[in-house]
């Protein structure tokens, strides 16, 4: 009978798991912070993150259609790839994230911190992101190459 040796701790034991829609709409509601979560691939359209602590979070690969980030800090936080087309960022502290390839068409984020955030320069000039800083307008994005087929 043989017996498996155990993984040393080293080999990703303590990474966190990735979370569901439900978890992430219980934590909400009770207002917990979701520092480092793991929330890719999710669907998570529509959800309302107002004030919340979601620094260094992952959301790439996600489905965030229509959600509220107002006054969140969103500190390194990686959205690389989502789907975040008519998402409010209002006042939202965006320093340092990765929003390279993420679909901003329809956003807005009057007043929010983007320090050092990337932002998908490509599709979206940089002097749109600044405006809608500024004023508030929503961010319309050029179409990527592979949807113009």
């Amino acid at each position: 009978m043989s017996r498996k040796r155990p993984l040393p701790d080293d080999d990703f034991g303590d990474a966190p798991e990735s979370l569901t829609r439900k978890q992430v709409q219980e934590a909400i509601r009770k207002r917990q912070p979701l520092i480092d979560a793991d929330m890719r691939g999710l669907d998570l359209s529509h959800l309302v993150f107002d004030g919340m602590n979601l620094s260094r979070t992952k959301f790439a690969d996600a489905v965030l259609t229509g959600c509220s980030f107002k006054a969140a800090d969103l500190t390194y936080a990686s959205f690389w790839n989502a789907d975040l087309s008519e998402c409010n960022f209002e006042s939202a502290n965006l320093e340092n994230a990765d929003f390279d390839y993420a679909n901003l068409n329809g956003a807005t984020l009057k007043g929010a911190r983007i320090k050092k955030a990337l932002f998908p320069l490509a599709f979206v000039p940089l002097a749109v992101i600044h405006e809608s800083v500024r004023s508030g307008a929503r961010v319309r994005m050029d179409a990527p190459p592979d949807e113009d087929r």
